[in-house]
Protein backbone atom coordinates (compact mmCIF):
# COMPACT_ATOMS: atom_id res chain seq x y z
CA UNK A 1 0.00 0.00 0.00
CA UNK A 2 2.84 2.36 0.87
CA UNK A 3 4.51 1.66 -2.45
CA UNK A 4 1.29 2.52 -4.28
CA UNK A 5 0.99 5.82 -2.41
CA UNK A 6 4.61 6.71 -3.17
CA UNK A 7 4.11 5.95 -6.86
CA UNK A 8 0.92 8.02 -6.93
CA UNK A 9 2.68 10.95 -5.26
CA UNK A 10 5.49 10.75 -7.81
CA UNK A 11 3.00 10.73 -10.69
CA UNK A 12 1.20 13.77 -9.30
CA UNK A 13 4.51 15.60 -8.95
CA UNK A 14 5.39 14.91 -12.59
CA UNK A 15 1.97 16.08 -13.74
CA UNK A 16 2.24 19.24 -11.64
CA UNK A 17 5.69 19.98 -13.08
CA UNK A 18 4.33 19.61 -16.59
CA UNK A 19 1.47 21.99 -15.78
CA UNK A 20 3.89 24.58 -14.39
CA UNK A 21 6.12 24.30 -17.47
CA UNK A 22 3.07 24.75 -19.71
CA UNK A 23 1.91 27.77 -17.74
CA UNK A 24 5.41 29.29 -17.89
CA UNK A 25 5.52 28.81 -21.66
CA UNK A 26 2.13 30.46 -22.05
CA UNK A 27 3.11 33.32 -19.76
CA UNK A 28 6.29 34.13 -21.68
CA UNK A 29 4.53 33.94 -25.05
CA UNK A 30 5.83 32.38 -28.23
CA UNK A 31 8.95 33.83 -29.84
CA UNK A 32 8.82 35.17 -33.41
CA UNK A 33 10.64 32.04 -34.60
CA UNK A 34 8.08 29.84 -32.85
CA UNK A 35 5.22 31.83 -34.36
CA UNK A 36 6.79 31.56 -37.81
CA UNK A 37 7.03 27.78 -37.39
CA UNK A 38 3.31 27.66 -36.59
CA UNK A 39 2.23 29.49 -39.76
CA UNK A 40 0.64 27.41 -42.48
CA UNK A 41 2.81 27.18 -45.60
CA UNK A 42 0.91 27.08 -48.87
CA UNK A 43 1.14 28.55 -52.38
CA UNK A 44 -0.04 32.09 -52.92
CA UNK A 45 -3.79 32.40 -53.41
CA UNK A 46 -5.69 34.00 -56.26
CA UNK A 47 -6.29 37.72 -56.77
CA UNK A 48 -9.68 37.05 -58.37
CA UNK A 49 -12.28 39.55 -57.10
CA UNK A 50 -9.69 41.48 -55.06
CA UNK A 51 -10.20 45.21 -54.52
CA UNK A 52 -8.82 47.54 -51.88
CA UNK A 53 -12.43 48.56 -51.35
CA UNK A 54 -12.93 45.12 -49.82
CA UNK A 55 -10.93 46.46 -46.85
CA UNK A 56 -12.42 49.82 -45.79
CA UNK A 57 -9.49 51.75 -44.34
CA UNK A 58 -8.79 55.02 -42.57
CA UNK A 59 -11.94 54.44 -40.57
CA UNK A 60 -12.75 56.10 -37.22
CA UNK A 61 -9.60 55.74 -35.12
CA UNK A 62 -11.18 55.41 -31.70
CA UNK A 63 -13.49 52.67 -32.95
CA UNK A 64 -10.42 50.56 -33.70
CA UNK A 65 -8.54 51.07 -30.47
CA UNK A 66 -6.32 54.05 -31.23
CA UNK A 67 -5.38 56.09 -28.15
CA UNK A 68 -4.74 59.70 -28.99
CA UNK A 69 -2.58 61.97 -26.81
CA UNK A 70 -4.28 64.22 -24.30
CA UNK A 71 -4.93 67.61 -25.83
CA UNK A 72 -5.51 66.32 -29.36
CA UNK A 73 -8.06 68.68 -30.94
CA UNK A 74 -11.28 66.91 -31.87
CA UNK A 75 -9.97 63.39 -31.08
CA UNK A 76 -13.35 61.92 -31.99
CA UNK A 77 -12.89 63.16 -35.56
CA UNK A 78 -9.52 61.45 -36.15
CA UNK A 79 -9.37 58.73 -38.77
CA UNK A 80 -6.74 55.99 -38.72
CA UNK A 81 -4.36 57.79 -41.09
CA UNK A 82 -4.38 60.87 -38.86
CA UNK A 83 -3.99 58.76 -35.72
CA UNK A 84 -1.00 56.93 -37.22
CA UNK A 85 0.63 60.23 -38.19
CA UNK A 86 0.19 61.42 -34.60
CA UNK A 87 1.44 58.18 -33.04
CA UNK A 88 4.51 57.81 -35.26
CA UNK A 89 5.46 61.48 -35.52
CA UNK A 90 7.07 64.06 -33.26
CA UNK A 91 6.17 67.72 -32.74
CA UNK A 92 3.01 67.37 -34.81
CA UNK A 93 0.84 70.41 -35.35
CA UNK A 94 -2.75 69.18 -35.21
CA UNK A 95 -5.64 71.49 -36.03
CA UNK A 96 -9.39 71.24 -35.81
CA UNK A 97 -10.94 68.16 -37.33
CA UNK A 98 -7.74 66.29 -36.43
CA UNK A 99 -5.95 67.78 -39.43
CA UNK A 100 -2.20 67.11 -39.16
CA UNK A 101 -0.41 70.13 -40.61
CA UNK A 102 3.26 69.40 -39.95
CA UNK A 103 5.64 67.48 -37.71
CA UNK A 104 8.69 65.22 -37.86
CA UNK A 105 8.46 61.65 -39.12
CA UNK A 106 11.37 59.24 -39.04
CA UNK A 107 10.88 56.61 -41.72
CA UNK A 108 12.17 53.27 -40.41
CA UNK A 109 12.31 51.84 -43.94
CA UNK A 110 14.83 54.38 -45.30
CA UNK A 111 16.25 56.03 -42.17
CA UNK A 112 15.26 59.49 -43.40
CA UNK A 113 13.23 62.15 -41.57
CA UNK A 114 10.40 64.10 -43.19
CA UNK A 115 8.59 67.26 -42.10
CA UNK A 116 5.42 67.23 -44.19
CA UNK A 117 2.59 64.70 -43.86
CA UNK A 118 2.21 64.74 -47.65
CA UNK A 119 5.52 62.83 -47.80
CA UNK A 120 4.18 60.10 -45.53
CA UNK A 121 2.07 57.08 -46.41
CA UNK A 122 0.45 54.81 -43.85
CA UNK A 123 1.69 51.36 -44.78
CA UNK A 124 -0.24 48.18 -44.12
CA UNK A 125 2.76 46.16 -42.97
CA UNK A 126 1.18 43.04 -44.44
CA UNK A 127 -0.34 44.60 -47.58
CA UNK A 128 -4.06 44.17 -48.10
CA UNK A 129 -3.54 42.26 -51.34
CA UNK A 130 -1.02 39.97 -49.66
CA UNK A 131 -3.50 39.29 -46.87
CA UNK A 132 -6.16 38.52 -49.50
CA UNK A 133 -3.87 35.94 -51.12
CA UNK A 134 -3.01 34.51 -47.69
CA UNK A 135 -6.53 33.76 -46.50
CA UNK A 136 -8.35 37.07 -46.01
CA UNK A 137 -10.38 36.58 -49.19
CA UNK A 138 -12.77 34.40 -47.19
CA UNK A 139 -13.27 36.91 -44.35
CA UNK A 140 -16.46 38.85 -43.73
CA UNK A 141 -16.63 42.66 -44.13
CA UNK A 142 -16.18 43.50 -40.44
CA UNK A 143 -13.00 41.41 -40.11
CA UNK A 144 -11.52 42.92 -43.27
CA UNK A 145 -12.15 46.43 -42.00
CA UNK A 146 -10.62 45.61 -38.63
CA UNK A 147 -7.49 44.20 -40.26
CA UNK A 148 -7.08 47.41 -42.26
CA UNK A 149 -7.39 49.75 -39.27
CA UNK A 150 -6.01 48.34 -35.99
CA UNK A 151 -2.82 49.99 -34.64
CA UNK A 152 -0.38 47.03 -34.86
CA UNK A 153 -1.08 46.51 -38.56
CA UNK A 154 -0.02 49.94 -39.87
CA UNK A 155 3.05 52.17 -39.84
CA UNK A 156 3.87 55.70 -41.05
CA UNK A 157 6.59 55.53 -43.72
CA UNK A 158 7.92 57.55 -46.64
CA UNK A 159 5.56 57.44 -49.60
CA UNK A 160 8.09 56.37 -52.25
CA UNK A 161 9.28 53.47 -50.11
CA UNK A 162 5.69 52.36 -49.58
CA UNK A 163 4.96 52.55 -53.29
CA UNK A 164 8.11 50.54 -54.11
CA UNK A 165 6.92 47.88 -51.66
CA UNK A 166 3.45 47.67 -53.17
CA UNK A 167 1.84 44.37 -52.25
CA UNK A 168 5.12 42.43 -52.14
CA UNK A 169 6.09 40.03 -49.39
CA UNK A 170 9.56 39.97 -47.80
CA UNK A 171 10.75 37.44 -50.39
CA UNK A 172 10.43 40.20 -53.01
CA UNK A 173 10.89 43.44 -51.03
CA UNK A 174 12.70 44.35 -47.81
CA UNK A 175 13.17 47.78 -46.24
CA UNK A 176 16.24 49.43 -47.83
CA UNK A 177 17.53 50.12 -44.30
CA UNK A 178 18.97 46.77 -43.23
CA UNK A 179 18.96 47.78 -39.56
CA UNK A 180 15.16 47.50 -39.67
CA UNK A 181 15.01 43.97 -41.08
CA UNK A 182 14.75 42.38 -37.65
CA UNK A 183 11.89 44.60 -36.47
CA UNK A 184 10.11 44.35 -39.83
CA UNK A 185 10.18 40.55 -39.86
CA UNK A 186 8.86 40.40 -36.30
CA UNK A 187 5.97 42.73 -37.15
CA UNK A 188 5.14 40.74 -40.30
CA UNK A 189 5.19 37.42 -38.42
CA UNK A 190 3.11 38.75 -35.52
CA UNK A 191 0.43 40.04 -37.90
CA UNK A 192 0.25 36.83 -39.93
CA UNK A 193 0.15 34.77 -36.72
CA UNK A 194 -2.50 36.97 -35.10
CA UNK A 195 -4.77 36.80 -38.13
CA UNK A 196 -3.96 33.16 -39.00
CA UNK A 197 -2.74 34.03 -42.47
CA UNK A 198 -0.53 31.68 -44.46
CA UNK A 199 2.96 32.19 -45.86
CA UNK A 200 4.61 30.86 -49.00
CA UNK A 201 7.77 28.77 -48.82
CA UNK A 202 9.83 31.65 -50.23
CA UNK A 203 8.25 34.12 -47.81
CA UNK A 204 9.04 31.89 -44.83
CA UNK A 205 12.65 31.52 -45.95
CA UNK A 206 13.05 35.28 -46.29
CA UNK A 207 11.55 35.84 -42.83
CA UNK A 208 13.96 33.31 -41.30
CA UNK A 209 16.88 35.16 -42.87
CA UNK A 210 15.61 38.50 -41.58
CA UNK A 211 15.13 37.09 -38.08
CA UNK A 212 18.76 35.95 -38.13
CA UNK A 213 19.76 39.64 -38.12
CA UNK A 214 18.21 40.13 -34.66
CA UNK A 215 20.94 40.67 -32.09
Amino acid sequence: MLAVLVALAALLAVLALGLVDSQDAGARGATPAEKLAELRVRPEGSMVDYSRDEFPHWSDAQEYGWRLPAGTPDPGSCDVREAALIRDGRDEVVGSGCSVGSGRWFDPYTGNTYLQPADIDIDHIVPLANAWRSGAASWGPAKKERFANVPPDVLAVEDNANQAKGDKGPEAWKPPRKAYHCAYSKKWINIKHQWKLSVTREEKSALKQMLSTCG
